[in-house]
This record gives structure tokens, sequence and C-alpha cells, in this order.
């Protein structure tokens, strides 16, 4: 072999050397990124279920803790905001139900059924209120959350107040008289004057608006159908808390009866407020009266149930418990419903 092509074979099989060697090395390198790879997804995955189980062991502390309270309690005040229906499946801020139910407010832009100070045509506001309330308000069938809630409560002696106006809770077997709405019913109408004190059943009214209601351009096609106040003809309004306008007369005479049966109670008596989806919209309705209700209240237990804002006051100590999830959680295996009755209107 000449020096030429001696020359050339080495340099041949230093290359051919380099590339095996580079390969070699990317290969190494591969498997030892999937090695690191597959810890970092295995060490990932393991704080997952971690992460997991912990949650898990929550909830069933949190549940054995509230089955242990309501079974040492005589009487149950139950306390729900909206966060207690929309768990129940009615979430006002689900933007799919809205374009299911008012798909031509959806092709606007709207994405809630907070719609409120929104600048709607009267004939269209008028096409979502019958719409919205005739859901959320007079949908039929009984609700299983609800249901399963009020058999929770049992026999005990309780009551209930609420910030929701869609009357889910008297709809559900819980006694209607024992039921304090104070932001009202959708059940219901008024004047918005009001020129009285005086309120109408809405239904009537909404059943007229939906027959006129065309679904594709989301209008009142007949504007007789709009409803006006009876007694002076001025424009009528949902009968709920709004403004100072609101007649809470209805609602009032369930306010004493509350005021009465929380007066009532024997020294002995343990009280158990189990509060449900009440958050900061309007927390003087339900989550600050009932947080000083347990300070003032001998004996009593405060549950809050919230996913969004779970904290208890620090001075309730012992007599509280944060709830950081929904109450469809919370009741979940605690107790199969049984039959009650349900009221459609």
């Amino acid at each position: 072999m000449s020096t030429i092509d001696s020359a050339r074979a080495t340099v041949t099989q230093a290359r051919e050397a380099a590339v095996t060697e580079a390969r070699e090395a990317a290969v190494t390198e591969a498997r030892e990124a999937a090695v690191t790879q597959a810890r970092e997804a295995a060490v990932t995955e393991a704080r997952e279920a971690a992460v997991t189980q912990a949650r898990e062991a929550a909830v069933t502390e949190a549940r054995e803790t509230f089955r242990t309270w309501l079974a040492e309690a005589d009487r149950v005040l139950v306390a729900a905001g909206a966060g207690l229906s929309a768990a129940a499946g009615y979430d006002y801020g689900d933007s799919e139900r809205l374009k299911e139910l008012l798909p031509a407010l959806h092709r606007l832009g709207l994405r809630s059924r907070y719609l409120l100070g929104v600048p709607l045509p009267e004939d269209m506001m008028w096409g979502y209120w019958a719409v919205h309330i005739d859901d959320i308000r007079f949908g039929p069938g009984p609700n299983p959350l609800y249901q399963e809630l009020r058999a929770l409560v049992g026999d005990r002696d309780h009551w209930v107040t609420t910030s929701n106006v869609d009357a889910l809770f008297a709809r559900n077997g819980f006694t209607p008289e024992r039921v304090f709405t104070p932001q009202g019913d959708y059940g219901r109408l008024q004047c918005t004057v009001p020129c009285s004190r005086e309120t109408w059943p809405s239904k009537p009214f909404l059943d007229r608006i939906r027959a006129a209601y065309d679904r594709d351009s989301g209008r009142v096609t007949d504007r007789a159908a709009l409803p006006r106040c009876p007694r002076c003809g001025a424009a009528v309004f949902p009968n709920v808390r709004v403004g100072p306008e609101f007649v809470d007369d209805p609602y009032l005479p369930a306010g004493d009866r509350l005021v009465r049966w929380l007066d009532a109670a024997s020294p002995d008596s343990t009280l158990l407020v189990l509060e449900i989806g009440a958050g900061f919209n309007t927390p003087g309705v339900i989550r600050w009266p009932m947080e000083n209700l347990v300070r003032r209240t001998p004996g009593a237990r405060l549950v809050r149930v919230n996913p969004d804002h779970p904290d208890v006051p620090a001075d309730l100590g012992e007599r509280a418990l944060s709830v950081p999830f929904g109450a469809d959680r919370l009741l979940a295996g605690l107790r199969v419903p049984e039959p009650v009755p349900h009221v459609t209107d």
C-alpha cells in the first residue's frame, strides 16, 4: 500500500471512529435523557398521587367531622349562598348553559346570566327573564343535591336561611314556612315604583312572555305580553333585592319566625350552622351573620363549605370547620337520600 493510500485509510478509519463515537455519545445522551425524564415523570406522578391522596384524606376527615357534629346537634340552621345552587347544577356563570337557553344573547357576546346593568331592549330583557326564571325557579323534577341535603338533616329541628331566590329548598322537601329568603323570590313580581307593597305570582306573566318569545332573535314578538303593574301601569321587576325599591314584605314574617326559633333554644341545646356556598358578593346576608350567630351562641358550631372562600374566623377556634370544596363532594357518601316531597311551584 502506498503512503497516500495508507494515509487515506487512516483518515477514513479516524472518521468512522469519530462517527461511531458520536453515535455512541448520542445514544448514551438519549438514554440518560430518557432515564432523567422517566425519573422526573415518576417524581411528578408520585407528587400528584400524594396531593390527590392528601385531598381525599381531607375530604374524608371533613366528612367524618361533619358527621360527628351533625350527630351531636339537636338543632340545625342551613345557611346557603349561590355556591350551593351552582353545585346543584344552576351555575349562573355557565356559558354553555347560557348558549343553550339563550343563543341570541350568547351571539351578542354575553357569557353569564348576571345581566343586571346590561343595556338590552325591554323586550329582550324580559325574554331573558322569562327563560332564565323558568329554568331556575320553575324547572321540573327534584334536585338530587338538595334532596340529599334534606335527607341528611332528617327529623332534626331545623331552619333554612338563603340568599338564593330559586326556591330550591322549598321545592325539595324543606318546609316552606321554615325557609327565610331575605333576597326575595323569582316566583313573584313587584312594581318598580313601587306604588304599593303588593307582589304577584310571576309564572302567569312569564308564561305569557315565553309564548311570544322568539328564541333565534331573543325578542318578544308581542309587546302586549310585556308585564306592567296592574295597579299603576308602571314597569314591573322580579321581586328580588336590587335596590331600595325592593318589597320585602312577603319575607319578613319568616325572618321573624327564625329569630324566635333561635331565641327559644334551651341552654343545653347544640346548634350546628351549616353554611354552604356563601362568599363575598353579599357577605352581610349570610356569611357574616352566621359567624356572629356562632360567636354569641354557646356551644354552637359552624361548618363553612366553600371551595373559593373556606376561611373561618380564628376566634371561633375548634367550633368552626373549614371545608375547602363543594357541597356535592362533602355530602357524597354520607347518606343515600330518601324520597321527599317535591313541589313544582
